[in-house]
């Protein structure tokens, strides 16, 4: 067994990589870990060989689907490195890690610039809080720009006055390749130090050669130099640099680095860096600038949340002399047991302890402690304890769910749990065998067990799952296939509606009879439309000490109505709507649980009874296309009943971003035919942008009519 590598908070760092899909986020991790000796040979996307999209079905796509957690050492700091997912079906993942992350670096196309789940990403590291560094990327692709790149972040991500600015510290030698007509990007240059910085290509960029700057990069790097000191002065409250720099003086490399560190934590500004993992550039200045600059776990402010009991706010520092206290962010299906990985906030997790989870009042065991690597084959290295700030996985929880809180039982703290964005797309799905059926039920079980995005429901006799996107059913049916060994039927895949009330109601209800026998129950209830992060919500507004109504009566009638809330008056979940009981009348001889779920039942029936309103997902689109194909895909948009929010001209001025608003029904097939209208020069994105009223004609097909 290995003990924990110390409890120095100030030199641990969990980091998150994120950006848009295929910026390149996987080959910049494969760098770091090779660079920081974890791994002694480079892996590659399109062979299949990284460490971090193990899967079998990362690697036959080529893209991250599953967050992977990967510890490592460099410069005598621990790296808790977790690699995101870029595409919009699997945004649970990279929500669920930036939740548990301290810092996070933002991997850029050094070509494309801001994409469309760049924004989304950005915006959910914003929601957390999270300090960030830039990363562009790719720098050695044709058409490559840094300034460019640096010019669409602030346009796109950081155009508040409130936001950070986007600050280089290291900036790009040349770009592009040799096809291209600049420079070819060669190296980097440390604006801190005003040195230049080689890659040595024969030992895939390990060797770093240190050089004077090139005389023809002289006046940009002095150019940039003077742009971070005049960023960083602007915020200098202590004079670290301020004075050095009005006396036309070097100021002390130190001192520059200490308030780019304060001001990353406070996400004043954000570090730029530049490279390319592909050609082993620029990787090991990143590596250094995560230990330099981004936060700690003593950094971050304690966590917040509340006594599941009184309700009243509690907080936790980051302190191993503090009760433990951790949230279980990921749970991941395993043949030996699941595992579950926990981000230890304060105190210390230890082997053999009893962990309370305040959230279901139960009590897990939780025999070992590991660190994983990211692929499972390669196995779990038991450790002794987990402490603050650390991240642990433990095996075969029995009740504990992904975002569920773990706690010392004699000092109860339930977190905030981790949100997630509603399933857009359903598909029912069936085994090819009937024998297959309880087996099939288990498998989909556990599915569901470690995404929070993907939902179940039975639904006359038919087993229908529910995601982001096709590619998450898609990726769900090859797991059922691979993973579980079942063969599987499938149907077309379809929009997942919703329902919700079309106006508040109030409705009084007695019920006097249940089947032929003499019952009892009155309830006055009001229903009406709210916004919460739950779905449905039920409130028990009875004054009993006023009217003592037995609290199993009330009880029965409030599980009923939460029961029907789930499904609207076609079938379809119900979103943001509220009931409460306002009154409730009973008799001591008549009334039984059975009549209160009954007249429960009939009061739900009331208020929704023509009063419900069929909703359907709008997804936001971004297309990136050259100028001679705006007309058409604007055209196509339109005919797919798209609102057109923005159309903006890139940097570069030959390429156009078209924003729009489109309802999903419309898109199931999208993303070829944009292609064929831009004759494959056009690239789309997508994700979930909210729920508007369906028009009568999708009603219409629904109801059979």
């Amino acid at each position: 067994m290995a003990k924990n590598p110390g409890t120095d908070l100030t030199r641990v760092r969990n980091l998150g990589v994120i950006a848009h899909i295929d910026a390149g986020k996987t080959t910049t991790t494969e760098h770091l870990l090779f660079y920081a000796a974890a791994k002694h040979k480079l892996g590659g996307v399109d062979e299949g060989t990284t460490d971090t999209d193990y899967d079998p079905e990362e690697q036959a796509r080529g893209i991250t689907i599953y967050s992977a957690c990967v510890p490592f050492e460099w410069a005598g700091y621990t790296v808790n490195l977790i690699d995101t997912p870029g595409h919009v079906d699997f945004t649970a993942e990279v929500e669920r890690s930036l939740r548990v992350l301290d810092g996070a670096v933002v991997v850029f196309d050094g070509q494309k610039g801001v994409e469309a789940q760049s924004e989304t990403v950005w915006r959910q590291a914003n929601r957390y809080g999270v300090p960030r560094m830039v990363f562009v990327n790719k720098m050695d692709v044709v058409g490559a720009n840094f300034a460019h790149t640096l010019a669409s972040i602030n346009s796109r991500l950081t155009r508040n006055p409130d936001d950070g600015r986007p600050v280089p510290i290291v900036i790009p030698i040349g770009s592009g390749g040799a096809a291209d007509s600049r420079t070819p990007f060669s190296g980097v240059i440390d604006l801190i130090e005003m040195k230049a910085k080689f890659f040595d290509q024969g030992d895939l960029g390990k060797t770093v050669r240190v050089t004077d700057i090139p005389e023809e990069n002289l006046d940009e790097a002095q150019e940039y130099r003077e742009k971070l000191f005049d960023a960083l002065t602007a915020h200098d409250e202590k004079d670290l640099i301020t004075s050095a720099v009005l006396d036309g003086k070097d100021p002390d490399p130190a001192k520059v680095r200490q308030l780019i560190r304060e001001q990353c934590l406070t996400r004043t500004i954000y570090p730029v860096l530049a490279g390319s993992g592909r050609e082993h550039i620029g990787v090991q200045p990143l590596l250094d600038a995560v230990t330099l600059y981004l936060p700690s776990p003593l950094d971050r402010p304690p966590v917040v949340g509340t006594d599941p009991k009184g309700k009243k706010e509690q907080k936790r520092k980051p302190d191993p002399k503090e009760p433990f206290c951790g949230l279980v962010f990921k749970a991941s299906w395993h043949p030996n047991g699941n595992r579950f990985f926990i981000r230890v906030y304060s105190g210390i997790m230890k082997s053999n302890m009893r962990a309370y989870n305040p959230g279901k009042d139960v009590k897990e065991n939780i025999a070992k402690l590991f660190h994983v690597h990211a692929d499972p084959a390669r196995g779990l290295e038991e450790v002794e304890s987990g402490p603050a700030g650390d991240i642990v996985c433990v095996v075969g929880l029995k009740d504990t769910v992904t975002g569920d809180t773990l706690c010392e039982t004699a000092h109860p703290i339930l977190l905030e749990a981790i949100t997630f964005a509603e399933a857009v797309v359903s598909q029912s799905i069936e085994p090819e065998s009937g024998a297959d059926k309880d087996k099939l039920a288990i498998a989909l079980q556990q599915l569901q067990l470690e995404d929070p995005t993907f939902k179940l429901k039975v639904s006359e006799g038919q087993t229908v799952m529910s995601g982001m996107g096709t590619l998450h059913l898609e990726v769900k049916r090859h797991r059922l296939e691979r993973d579980f060994r079942l063969k599987v039927k499938s149907y077309p895949p379809r929009v997942s509606y919703r329902e919700m009330l079309k106006a508040p109601r109030i409705v009084d209800v007695t019920l006097e009879k249940l089947g032929d026998k003499s019952a009892f129950a009155g309830l006055k209830v009001s229903f009406t439309n709210f916004k919460s992060e739950r779905p449905v919500a039920v409130f028990n507004a009875v004054n009993t000490d006023a009217n003592p109504i037995p609290v199993a009566f009330l009880a029965a009638a409030e599980t009923a109505l939460t029961d029907s809330l789930q499904t609207g008056e076609i079938g379809m979940p119900m979103m943001n709507a509220q009931a409460r009981i306002l009154e409730a009348r009973f008799d001591p001889q008549l009334s039984t649980e059975d009549v209160f779920v009954a007249a429960a039942i009939r009061a739900y029936r009331e208020g929704t009874q023509g009063n419900v309103l069929l909703l359907e997902p709008i997804m936001k689109v971004t297309v990136t296309t050259p100028n001679q194909f705006v007309g058409s895909i604007l055209g196509d948009l339109t005919r797919r009943g798209g609102q057109i929010d923005a159309q903006e001209m890139s940097p570069t001025g030959d390429m156009v971003e078209l924003i729009a608003r489109v309802p999903l029904r419309e898109l199931f097939t999208y993303a070829n035919e944009v292609r064929s209208l831009s004759q494959g020069r056009a690239a789309m994105g997508m994700e979930p942008h909210s729920y508007e009223p369906a028009p009568d004609e999708v009603l219409r097909r629904l109801m059979g009519e």
